[in-house]
């Protein structure tokens, strides 16, 4: 998998240089710096950037390194993997990190992400949905859940498309304990800025749509990774997901982090 390029980030701001913080400080000065960008992204947009959150994503990165990013002010992170988002929850529990699964998630993972989670952010078929709210029901629990939305039309990539989107968020009040608070998508990899920016305008139209309907709760739309946050939030983003700006370049291929579609052999965009 290829890097995101500056030209998928807003032209305005190119993607810098992702430098690996070790220590407070480093982790202080790259969440410094990626906090300018959503400034500035914002008010491009004539938008308040306290209204933008930035979920880190922590995905690959070793816990010793984790809890001094907590030591940072970091206290709520995205992790790709199932097991390694449980293992990381464990271990770190002292901390009291909010965690937040943000990759493609197997019917029989739900068990995993309804003892932990506090976020899922990858919803996309009603069968999970039926089996995430049964293993909720039982532990007497709620999520916080964004339905996942194949915005760029790419086969490697998970989520819905765009047309069945209505009709989905339409059936999940059955499912009572999934609160649904807004969108996910990736968009599509590509240094076509224009191309990026239509799949962020697709998702917007969705959430505008959804809101009227009154089927997506809060109408909050989580898109924008490293390489275009920029441009997501010109878009209209709520939440931005950020890890190598943050955390580093990471070392694991993101092959192995983000699951193949069966449709395809290519993997989506990175984090």
């Amino acid at each position: 998998m290829t890097e995101p390029s500056a030209a998928h980030a807003s032209q305005s701001s190119p993607t810098p240089a992702y430098t690996t913080a070790v220590t407070v400080e480093d982790f202080r000065r790259n969440l410094d710096a990626v906090r300018a960008r959503i400034d500035a992204a914002a008010k491009r947009a004539g938008r308040d950037a306290s209204q933008i959150r930035l979920l880190p994503v922590s995905k690959t990165v070793p816990e010793e390194r984790l809890r001094t990013a907590f030591a940072a002010g970091i206290t709520q992170m995205g992790e790709n993997k199932v097991q390694e988002a449980q293992r990381k929850s464990e271990n770190l529990a002292d901390l009291g990190i909010s965690w937040s699964v943000i990759g493609h998630l197997q019917t029989n993972k739900a068990k995993n992400v309804a003892a932990f989670a506090d976020e899922f952010q990858a919803l996309d078929s009603l069968r999970l949905a039926e089996a995430l709210d049964r293993r909720l029901q039982a532990a007497g629990r709620g999520l916080d859940v964004y339905v996942q939305v194949n915005s760029s039309g790419e086969p490697s990539k998970f989520g819905l498309e765009p047309a069945d989107v209505a009709d989905f968020l339409a059936e999940l009040p059955a499912y009572s304990s999934l609160r649904v608070r807004g969108l996910m998508t990736l968009a599509a990899n590509t240094s076509d800025e224009a191309r990026v920016r239509e799949c962020f305008s697709i998702m917007r139209r969705l959430r505008d749509a959804a809101l009227q309907a009154g089927t997506v709760g809060d109408g909050l739309l989580s898109m924008g990774m490293s390489g275009d946050f920029e441009a997501a939030i010109e878009g209209g983003s709520t939440c931005v997901r950020v890890g190598q700006a943050i955390f580093g370049a990471r070392a694991t291929p993101d092959s192995h982090y983000w699951p193949e579609s069966p449709r395809t052999d290519q993997p989506p965009a990175s984090s």
